[in-house]
């Protein structure tokens, strides 16, 4: 009988050493997490992915929280150009392609601006995000976005 409980555990002992599948945390669709050089960073986002939603944007908006952002989703690649008509905060936007990777990150746009931002080629997200804090982050081109809407990624995650 001892001899029983000893290979009990010293099962329960082995089992305990051995590596187990780590899952993939889940997305939540209301949040995008960024890594990079810089470390990691996480934000709550509204998605606008059609048409009528990309058109509005943030604009008329008067404050957003620190935490908070935008992302812009397209059907596929393409090369998106944003203004700042009838915005009234300044916007960092983070360009990124359809694997999750930043490709550009246009700093500080300015409010009522209607001078054309080009996102540049082969873009599939748009995350904009409270102007200034890109460069206090340290985002940068190279860096990785995750999100449920971004299925061949880099970097994946789970969706629930």
């Amino acid at each position: 009988m001892g001899s029983r409980r000893a290979q009990v555990k010293l099962g329960l002992a082995l089992a305990l050493l051995l590596p187990v599948p780590v899952l993939a945390e889940v997305c939540d669709p209301d949040r995008v997490d960024l890594r990079g050089a810089f470390g990691s960073a996480r934000f709550r986002v509204e998605v606008a992915d059609d048409a009528a939603e990309r058109a509005q944007g943030l604009m008329f908006r008067e404050a957003m929280a620190a935490g908070a952002g935008m992302l812009f989703v397209y059907d596929s690649p393409q090369r998106p150009y944003f203004w700042m008509k009838n915005t009234l905060i300044p916007l960092d936007m983070i360009f990124v392609d359809e694997t999750g990777v930043v490709t550009r990150v246009h700093e500080n746009a300015v409010p009522h601006d209607e001078t054309p931002i080009d996102g540049g080629p082969d873009v599939r997200f748009v995350l904009e995000i409270n102007g200034g804090l890109a460069a206090r982050l340290g985002i940068a081109p190279g860096d990785q976005l995750r999100h449920p809407t971004i299925t061949a990624g880099v970097w994946s995650c789970a969706v629930e």
